[in-house]
């Protein structure tokens, strides 16, 4: 009887296990109307140091923002009338994997790895996906078209439609649900360079975007990549309470 209990045990250990979503990280800095959500349809009022998970959905509401620690280091903030929908994490002692989908609105990336660590964050909108590389970005996203405006460091970026497919691909191939995202052949492209023509050229593999860089990707492929102002950027408000908060 004993040894039956044992075994029931166990296995309820072991489904709940099997069950049981990675911590994503925990809310540090509800600013405004921060609203989470674990059940489809159903919300509730984000509280300071409130655990997130995969799964979750967190939304602003005007003139609200929200930050997040993500375990392991690393912080995602997100700006008003946004929502960002945590998907997938990976936490080990030196490989740190985050994936989230911003469905709207606003967000800043800031997340170093430590020596002889791994960490990348991605981050997929409506048309592009961008891969962090240990750096600062800010990502933005609408139906029609998103960007990517790097700060420090490189920041790797594909359209969302080839993202999906490889996405597929990887699944088929039975990888385990966490492997680490690797990208394929990448372009790097460093500041002041600019592609000729604004959307004439459909973006069809991963390209680099160094500091300073900015890419415009639309619903269709096409995509426009240039040098941004930062001195008009630093003004914007977003911008500068980000890094009032990084310089803390």
């Amino acid at each position: 009887m004993k040894k039956r209990s044992f075994i029931i045990f166990c296995l309820f250990l072991f489904c709940t296990n099997l069950n049981a979503k990675q911590t994503f990280g925990k809310i540090t800095l509800p600013l405004g109307k921060v609203e989470i959500s674990s059940i489809p349809g159903k919300w509730e009022h984000a509280k300071p140091n409130q655990p997130v998970y995969e799964g979750n959905v967190i939304r602003t509401q005007a003139r609200s923002r929200c930050e997040i620690t993500l375990t392991g280091g690393g912080k995602v903030r997100i700006s008003e009338n946004s929502e960002l929908e945590l998907n997938e994490a990976e936490v080990k002692p030196m490989v740190k994997s985050f994936n989230a989908n911003l469905k709207k609105g606003n967000v800043w990336v800031s997340a170093k790895a430590a020596f002889g660590e791994k960490k990348s964050i991605n981050l997929r909108t409506p048309t592009a996906v961008a891969a962090i590389r240990g750096t600062k970005y800010r990502a933005k996203a609408g139906e029609d078209e998103s960007s990517v405006l790097v700060y420090e460091g490189k920041v790797d970026v594909n359209q969302t439609k080839n993202y999906i497919e490889q996405r597929k691909e990887k699944r088929k191939g039975l990888a385990p649900k966490n492997t680490p995202f690797k990208l394929g052949p990448v372009t790097e492209i460093k500041a002041p360079t600019q592609v000729s023509g604004p959307y004439e050229v459909t973006l069809e593999e991963w390209v680099t975007l160094a500091q300073g860089m900015q890419i415009n990707v639309r619903k269709d492929g096409k995509y426009s990549m240039f040098e941004f102002d930062e001195n008009a950027d630093a003004g914007l408000d977003f911008v500068k309470w980000n890094k009032e908060q990084d310089s803390k």
